[in-house]
């Protein structure tokens, strides 16, 4: 309970930053207003984009599911994943989507270190996306002409790729270097013979469904990247939308980066969904391109699309599924 309330806690002051900053970009009044002439479509549409990306997850949830034989009912499927992602935007750098993502599985009979390795495939995924989409965006970007967007916001893409790297190449290394990690860390925490004994198996356990995972079909692999990309690209088309549906449209491989540069940079801040860093970034980047007005209203609809909406519809999801569940085995208790 005591989790619970700092959690809400954290998430109320993520949302009152958030909402502050854009607010007071210009002038409360000028921003609301902004707000009011918006086309409620415009908003429409852009949640059903979040929505479509969901599905994408959902399915791609599935197809990991049915891989290590633990079939998933769809309806199933999308409220684990906007559970999930609820997860993700109420904690500080994103960390509680993990825990919600295992939690979940081992709730539904998968071993935790089966889930872990899902999830490890499933961000490994992620990786290989943007390790193809962000080069090709950089490129379109050079050759488009576009001599009056910072390429650094380019090259701080590069970022997340190297230690997405970096993790991937911690997991998959050579097992005598593992070992050897291992044996610090057991010098650092000194645990019990039976807690090691229980970390190498559940280590085992996530390797070998890590291999097993990996060496799917190339079929199914490319079914797996196919709704990893239709996610992120949906996702990452909602800002252009509304842009574009304020009559300021900008080019698309900028803002693509842009979105690189802001979810790395709310990753590494203290509130949740990267509340202060992303709303400032986003101002910061898009100063030379448009109004201040006219960035006001689109962070606003930006951020409700892809964060007040995780929290919103998130939070009551995962309430009737996750927490329901928890309060029911504590009264059982």
């Amino acid at each position: 309970m005591k989790r619970a309330f700092t959690r809400t806690r954290l998430s109320v002051l993520a949302l009152a930053v958030s909402l502050a900053i854009p607010l007071f970009l210009t002038n409360a009044r000028h921003t609301l207003a902004g707000l009011e002439a918006v086309p409620p479509g415009l908003v429409a549409l852009s949640l059903a984009m979040v929505g479509l990306g969901w599905a994408f997850n959902a399915a791609r949830l599935r197809l990991l599911c049915t891989h290590i034989g633990h079939r998933i009912p769809w309806a199933s499927a999308l409220a684990m994943v906007v559970s999930t992602e609820f997860a993700g935007a109420s904690t500080p750098g994103g960390i509680g989507s993990a825990l919600a993502y295992v939690f979940q599985l081992h709730r539904r009979g998968v071993h935790s270190a089966r889930a872990a390795s899902l999830y490890a495939v499933d961000h490994l995924m992620d990786l290989a996306f943007f390790g193809s989409a962000f080069p090709l965006a950089l490129i379109w970007l050079v050759l488009g002409d576009h001599s009056a967007q910072p390429l650094w916001v380019a090259l701080a893409t590069l970022g997340p790729l190297a230690g997405g790297a970096v993790l991937i190449i911690a997991v998959l290394r050579p097992r005598s270097r593992r070992r050897r990690l291992n044996g610090l860390m057991a010098r650092w925490f000194r645990p019990s013979p039976e807690r090691r004994l229980r970390q190498a198996r559940w280590w085992i356990s996530f390797r070998s469904t890590l291999a097993m995972t990996v060496a799917m079909p190339r079929s199914r692999l490319a079914l797996l990247y196919a709704n990893c990309a239709g996610h992120w690209l949906l996702r990452y088309s909602v800002l252009p939308l509304i842009l574009a549906g304020l009559g300021h449209p900008l080019p698309w491989p900028y803002l693509f980066l842009m979105q690189g540069v802001l979810l790395f940079a709310g990753q590494l801040s203290l509130l949740p969904g990267g509340a202060g860093g992303v709303e400032l970034g986003f101002a910061a980047l898009l100063a030379g391109w448009t109004d201040r007005p006219t960035i006001a209203v689109a962070l606003v609809l930006w951020r409700f699309a892809t964060f007040y909406w995780y929290l919103l519809l998130g939070g009551a999801v995962f309430a009737t599924t996750v927490g329901h569940r928890r309060v029911q085995a504590a009264r059982a208790c």
